[in-house]
């Protein structure tokens, strides 16, 4: 069972980087995906656990990592697959994901800290203005209306 259950938006690039640390140290490909569940959020989890489980029973690559997920979870099974079939590293794909992952995590929170500072700045607006104004403005005219009264300029 995943122990990652708060809504982390590292902790896909985080399970995806202990992936690829175990399948860099050597790991087998069923291993390295059992040895990274533990630490994954829980999509990413049921899929590694479900490719590592067929992978013990021998099951073909194509089966083991074929299934449904989100857009990273998706791009790890084409990798899978296609790393299978052809014989490319799967570990050095896996990081380029885990670096994906990290970036638009990095891009959301970049937007919501955009869109925080707008929703902070319109109540400072709708209260700093009104009191500029009555303290700052009415005061001001209505020195200068007196003085100009008093000086019988009107």
């Amino acid at each position: 069972r995943s122990s990652v259950t708060r809504d982390d938006p590292l902790a896909l690039a985080s399970g995806l980087d202990i992936f690829a640390a175990c399948l860099s140290a050597g790991m087998a490909i069923g291993s390295a995906a059992a040895a990274a569940v533990p630490a994954a959020p829980r999509p990413l989890a049921v899929t590694l656990r479900r490719a590592a489980e067929l992978l013990a029973l021998g099951a073909p690559a194509a089966a083991a990592w074929a299934g449904p997920g989100g857009p990273h979870i998706d791009a790890l099974l084409r990798l899978a697959r296609r790393s299978s079939a052809s014989g490319s590293a799967l570990a050095q794909g896996v990081a380029e994901l885990a670096q994906q992952a990290r970036t638009q995590a990095d891009d959301a929170a970049e937007a919501a800290s955009g869109r925080a500072s707008v929703l902070i700045a319109a109540p400072l607006g709708v209260c700093y203005l009104p009191a500029f104004v009555c303290l700052g403005i009415v005061p001001m005219i209505a020195g200068l209306a007196t003085d100009i009264l008093k000086a019988g300029v009107l």
